[in-house]
């Protein structure tokens, strides 16, 4: 299976350099080019961007620096953390167990976490944390800075146990929440067998062919690391904003996975040929479970949010923010097309960014 995901990446390298020869991906890359070179200066904080169509990598360039210290530059290698881009990954490893028989995502919480006390765990299923739709507030103690700055996926959980009260019944409503995701990490491991790291580097890294991407921990080595970066604006200088700086870096399934653009496109190959789940799982993870009120147009499905806009094609997207990472991962499934913009500095909009450049795709006739 290793073999195969190698000889996919092998054919994406060679397919890309004659499609670059088409008028279409000659715009394509000139104008997003142009979109990004103006915003990431070469001596600030920058960015990674890539555009995959098909078997074919359009545009793939970095801008700026990944690391201030070294000075070193942004480029398609660079490791990026992706946030909460992290959780379909996540959601990805239940839906396998699932297939597996080893759980069922209509499993109650009360299956799984027997101390949990109140009643209404009973009624919270594993698709309404997949879906931000379980109703459980997010009550964490943020009064401890060394707990929010270093604490782990159970660490970070442990004040559900004793919850007293929902925000809304589950099913009933839409709010993102982290520490239900963070739940998976004890979930996997219990499904599984194994340690939550060990079964995603084993049954989903290895097998999309991600060799180097791995979780963030403290004092781990991460190759290529890019720095994550805030602008101090009194100084007009940019200081380190990322662990140690900014909250709950520590934890993992709801995000903490450092990867490349590169990397990325492996894990797209491998949904798309249904290495990891089925194609029928994979639809059902990118279809809409709960609208988001505050989106008109969004919903959220297992991992995933999913946008509908007049005269556009679906879009299956998430987006990744923790100290100075800001991360935008879209795929359109039928176009085949994805794109991929992770940078090091988070004050660029980048929902404006993003229809910028589906407006690009649109005008080539992609869209």
């Amino acid at each position: 299976m290793k073999n195969l995901v190698l000889t996919i990446a092998i054919l994406i390298m060679i397919s890309s350099c004659s499609d670059k020869n088409s008028s279409g991906s000659e715009y394509v890359s000139k104008k997003i080019d142009s979109l990004f070179q103006s915003q990431y200066p070469s001596n600030e904080p920058g960015a990674s961007v890539l555009i995959l169509k098909n078997d074919s990598i359009i545009f793939s360039k970095g801008y700026g620096v990944s690391d201030m210290n070294t000075g070193l530059t942004a480029d398609e290698n660079t490791f990026y953390n992706i946030a909460s881009v992290s959780k379909q990954f996540s959601a990805i490893a239940l839906i396998m167990l699932a297939e597996e028989g080893k759980l069922s995502l209509d499993d109650n919480l009360k299956k799984w976490f027997p101390h949990f006390k109140a009643d209404f765990f009973e009624k919270i299923t594993l698709r309404h944390i997949l879906s931000h739709s379980s109703g459980i507030p997010d009550s964490r103690n943020r009064e401890d800075r060394d707990f929010v700055l270093s604490a782990t996926d159970v660490e970070s959980y442990s004040y559900i146990a004793d919850l007293k009260g929902l925000n809304f019944e589950p099913g009933e409503g839409y709010e993102y929440m982290n520490p239900t995701f963070q739940l998976m990490y004890s979930i996997v491991e219990m499904a599984s067998g194994m340690p939550f790291e060990s079964f995603i580097r084993e049954e989903v890294f290895n097998p999309a062919g991600m060799d180097e991407s791995l979780y963030f921990e403290e004092g781990r080595f991460i190759p290529r690391m890019a720095r994550g970066y805030l602008e101090n604006k009194e100084t007009g200088k940019f200081e380190e904003f990322d662990y140690g700086e900014e909250s709950f870096f520590a934890t993992k399934a709801d995000g903490g996975i450092y990867t490349s653009v590169m990397e990325f496109v492996k894990w797209e190959i491998a949904l798309r040929n249904n290495i990891l789940v089925s194609e029928e799982s994979l639809k059902e993870a990118q279809t809409p479970k709960i609208n988001i009120p505050d989106l008109p147009g969004n919903s959220y499905g297992y991992g995933w949010f999913i946008e509908e806009r007049d005269d556009y094609p679906v879009k299956v997207y998430h987006t990744g923010d923790n100290g100075g990472f800001q991360i935008y991962a879209a795929r359109y499934p039928e176009q085949q097309i994805l794109i991929l913009i992770f940078s090091n500095r988070n004050d660029k909009n980048r929902e404006e960014n993003a229809h910028k450049v589906d407006e690009i795709l649109k005008t080539a006739g992609w869209l």
